[in-house]
């Protein structure tokens, strides 16, 4: 079954002296992970994604879509990445997910894909 593993941690993680530090750290914690992930022939797919300020949202209401800058939702928390795993059930995906790298404060979800 493949799960997306969706990364959230705190806008303002990583903008500080201190916080750049921590991003360089979790990085390369992320690359280890990912490298044992695929190498076990887990992971599908992953990627980090730009700031939450490069986001741009299309909003359909009826026949009427506007565009906006920004993501969906007001939030001091942003979608900082992913993985695509595929494991054989959720307490697989969630023992993976376990060891995703985030910052103090930071969540990690995981969704189950619609496959057909």
């Amino acid at each position: 079954m493949q799960y997306m593993i969706l990364i959230y941690e705190p806008e303002d993680a990583y903008a500080d002296e201190a916080g750049e530090a921590a991003l360089k750290d979790i990085v390369a914690r992320h690359m280890a992970l990912a490298g044992e992930l695929r190498a076990a022939g887990v992971q599908k797919d992953g990627a980090g994604l730009q700031g939450s300020e490069t986001a741009t949202t299309v909003v359909t209401r009826g026949s009427q879509q506007t565009i906006h800058d920004g993501p969906f939702a007001e939030t001091r928390e942003h979608l900082g990445g992913y993985y695509l795993i595929d494991v054989p059930n959720l307490d697989d995906a969630l023992a993976v997910a376990k060891r995703v790298p985030v910052v103090d404060g930071g969540k990690v979800e995981i969704r189950p894909l619609i496959v057909h």
